[in-house]
């Protein structure tokens, strides 16, 4: 509804519509004030006008009060009044916008998950602010992890590897370099930190794929991603770790588009103050990079803080479209502030901006945008149109029927598939299992030796007593060789007595006989 003619209305000055040309949109802007100058209304009107128009939302909300926009916005007298202000009656209703609920912790909202992959050893080494020397040492636990096949999903997965590299290095030295084990050491400490943070409930799978937020319902309406953020930004590791990916992923993925119709996705980056005073250094440069290059993909960027001064210069300067709310100025430091919020503008020759910003009530602000030509208008005193959604926190009931209709669930549950951590404790087990082996085999080979050894002795023994006997028994027959030989001598020489024996009976017989015939002639 607040959108018309490829603009975003967004308030009025002076009874004049100010808009904002959706064509312009993608060029960045600011929504500045103090807290309790309307901030956070201005932010939630231009997420609805942004959504009205098909471009889809992504919101930061770190004080937990933006999920209203999922249900309807309630009746109030103050309400009325302005939205006859703003002469919007006939087409004012109150209503819920296509919300979609996130959250890191996966306590309000959609897992938000990316793998250490998808991280890679530079950011990674940038958010746990590694020395170089570590850096060094990571990438090569990255790049061994690519050659052996083992693939880097969870925080555990990133353990494992590193303690499998530490371990095995010296096999590592001649392909890869060395690596000590003070660096190895020091990257494993580092990662405590960010996995007390609930770092192991943002690496993982399944990882989210970033055009799931560029997604319009049924209408044609963009859906509204809100990130709950109230513990996340307490937490600037995870936070810095979750942005650097976000980051990462709409420079590789998001292709060059030049200047659009309209946007394809807007992000509104509340309390920004928080982004960069907290932030790792390494953040804060890739902010800046974005914020001068996203927008030839055609993105747009909001930063929603409490004065211009919360933002580095670099980044201020690319935000073109400008929403001040009231300034307070008590300080000398206060009042600088006020004055560098007021040359940040077009001059409006009807005012003096530096006074105005003190003066300026709840819901309104001074409003400068870029025209359809890109050049900024001068700086004019708005009164901010009126939200149609609840402005407040949503009920947990809405909340929990949003997620259950978005469709995306598929996100809701963790999936542990093999990775580096399942492979090398598989390898692991593996490796004992062919050490029991190899200890076993070693013990049977020992057992198989001495049992050769008293083999051996056996047969020699067997061999010794076999010839014992077989000496034994050649001695015998030659003893019953002998014997038999004397037994034959024997029987030759009783044989030879004998016949000598017969020969002499013999002969005395025949000289018997010769001498009795000589007798007896």
């Amino acid at each position: 509804m607040y959108t018309m003619d490829g603009r975003v209305y967004m308030g009025l000055a002076e009874q004049e519509q100010v808009c904002l040309p959706l064509g312009m949109s993608n060029r960045h802007g600011l929504i500045a004030g103090a807290s309790g100058t309307g901030k956070t209304i201005t932010m939630k009107a231009m997420a609805e006008a942004f959504s009205d128009a098909g471009v889809p939302v992504f919101l930061c909300d770190v004080k937990g009060d933006v999920s209203g926009l999922a249900m309807p916005g309630k009746a109030s007298e103050s309400m009325e009044k302005r939205i006859d202000k703003f002469g919007i009656r006939e087409q004012f209703q109150y209503r819920a916008y296509p919300v979609c609920f996130w959250d890191i912790y996966q306590e309000k909202g959609h897992a938000v998950r990316a793998t250490v992959s998808d991280m890679g050893p530079e950011l990674l080494s940038r958010i746990l602010k590694l020395t170089p020397a570590q850096e060094g040492v990571l990438n090569i636990v990255f790049r061994i992890a690519d050659d052996k096949g083992l693939l880097l999903i969870d925080l555990k997965d990133l353990r494992a590897v590193l303690n499998f590299v530490s371990e095995h290095r010296a096999e590592y030295v001649t392909e890869y370099g060395s690596m000590s084990t003070q660096s190895v050491g020091g990257i494993l400490r580092a990662l405590l930190p960010l996995e007390n943070q609930g770092g192991d409930l943002f690496f993982g799978e399944p990882d989210l794929d970033i055009f799931d937020w560029m997604r319009k319902d049924t209408e044609g309406r963009g859906i509204v991603n809100i990130l709950h953020s109230v513990k996340l930004v307490q937490n600037p590791s995870l936070y810095g770790s979750f942005l650097l990916w976000m980051m990462a992923e709409l420079f590789e993925r998001l292709p060059e588009a030049g200047d659009l119709e309209k946007p394809k996705l807007v992000f509104f980056f509340d309390e920004a103050h928080m982004l960069f005073s907290e932030a790792p250094k390494v953040l804060v440069q890739k902010i800046k990079q974005m914020v001068k290059l996203i927008r030839s993909k055609g993105v747009g960027i909001y930063f929603v803080t409490q004065s211009p001064g919360d933002i580095p210069d670099c980044v201020l300067a690319q935000l073109s479209n400008r929403v001040q709310h009231a300034l307070r100025a008590y300080t000398p430091a206060e009042q600088k502030a006020v004055r560098v919020a007021a040359q940040s503008f077009r001059a409006n020759p009807a005012f003096k901006t530096e006074d105005v910003i003190m003066e300026l009530g709840v819901g309104q602000a001074l409003v400068s945008f870029l025209d359809e030509a890109g050049v900024p208008q001068i700086v004019r005193r708005t009164d901010i149109i009126c939200p149609q959604s609840l402005m407040g926190p949503a009920e947990e009931s809405v909340r929990a029927s949003s997620m259950a209709q978005d469709g995306m669930g598929k996100y809701d549950e963790y999936i542990d598939n093999v990775s580096a951590y399942e492979m090398l404790e598989d390898q692991a087990k593996l490796d004992a299992k062919q050490a029991q082996l190899d200890e076993e085999r070693a013990k049977l080979e020992k057992e198989r030796e001495a049992f050769e050894k008293q083999k051996a002795k056996d047969e020699a023994a067997l061999k010794k007593q076999r010839e014992r006997e077989e000496l034994a028994a050649q001695k015998k027959r030659e003893k019953e060789k002998e014997a038999e030989q004397k037994k034959r001598e024997r029987e030759a020489e009783r044989r030879r007595t004998q016949i000598e024996r017969t020969l002499i009976n013999t002969g005395a017989q025949v000289l018997k006989r010769g001498l009795l015939k000589t007798l007896f002639k």
